[in-house]
C-alpha cells in the first residue's frame, strides 16, 4: 500500500511512502483484537469497589424478637440483609481485574488493527513537525488542514512534549508514540494519522518481535 505524504497544511509533498504488507495487509483477527482490548479495559479498573457484609454493619447483635409466636419468620438480628440497613448479600469485594496475554497475540491484534484501518483508508500521512511551545489552536489547525475533525490519533516516532501538550486538552484527539501505540486506541479512533518517521518505528517494532 502506498500513502502519499502531506504537510501541515494538508497539501501533497509529492513523496510517497509504502505501507509494508505485513503490518497494513495482514488478514484481520478479531477474536485477537477482542482479547487486547478486553484486557486492556480490565486493566483500567481499580477494582476497589466494597460493600459491607453483615458481620462489618454496625448494629446491635441482639435478638430482635422471640422465636415463637409472632406470625412472622424466626429473625436475629438487624443486621440481617432481609432488613433495611443490613448487610448486602456476596456483594463486590476488592479484586485485580487484569489477566496476561501472551505477546505473540497482542502483536497479532495490533496489526489486525492496522490493517483494517489501511483497509478502510482511514490511515493518512504527515511530514514530522513540532511547535516550539504548547499550541492547541495551531494543532486544531493542522488537523483541520488534515481533514481530521472526528476521533483522530496521532502516532509519533518519539515523545515530543510540545506536540502532546498541545492535542492533550482535545477531547476527539490521541498523541501516541509508534512504539506505545495500542489496538484499543487504534479501534477507537476515525482516523490514523501517521507521521513519517514512525512508520519506520512500526516497521522496527514488528520486525524485532
Amino acid at each position: 500500500m502506498e500513502l502519499s505524504v502531506l504537510n501541515i497544511k494538508g497539501e501533497d509533498t509529492g513523496r510517497k511512502v509504502t505501507l509494508s504488507d505485513a503490518i497494513f495487509g495482514v488478514e484481520p483477527n478479531e477474536h485477537a483484537m477482542y482479547l487486547d482490548v478486553k484486557q486492556y479495559l480490565a486493566n483500567q479498573r481499580q477494582g476497589t469497589h466494597k460493600s459491607k457484609e453483615r458481620a462489618e454493619v454496625a448494629g446491635s447483635t441482639k435478638k430482635i424478637k422471640k422465636q415463637k409466636g409472632t406470625g412472622g419468620a424466626r429473625a436475629g438480628s438487624l443486621k440481617s440483609p432481609v432488613f433495611i440497613g443490613g448487610g448486602r448479600v456476596f456483594g463486590p469485594k476488592p479484586r485485580n481485574y487484569s489477566f496476561k496475554l501472551n505477546k505473540k497475540l497482542k502483536e497479532v491484534a495490533r496489526l489486525s488493527a492496522l490493517s483494517l484501518l489501511a483497509r478502510d483508508n482511514k490511515v493518512a500521512l504527515v511530514e514530522s513537525f513540532t511547535f516550539d511551545a504548547p499550541k492547541t489552536k495551531e494543532f486544531i489547525s493542522i488537523l483541520s488542514n488534515l481533514n481530521s475533525t472526528g476521533k483522530t490519533l496521532l502516532v509519533v516516532p518519539a515523545v515530543d512534549k510540545n506536540v502532546v501538550l498541545s492535542g492533550r486538552n482535545l477531547k476527539k484527539v490521541k498523541v501516541s508514540t509508534a512504539s506505545d501505540v495500542n489496538t484499543y486506541d487504534l479501534l477507537n479512533t476515525e482516523k490514523l494519522l501517521l507521521v513519517e518517521d514512525s512508520v519506520k518505528v512500526l516497521e522496527n517494532l514488528f520486525s524485532a518481535q
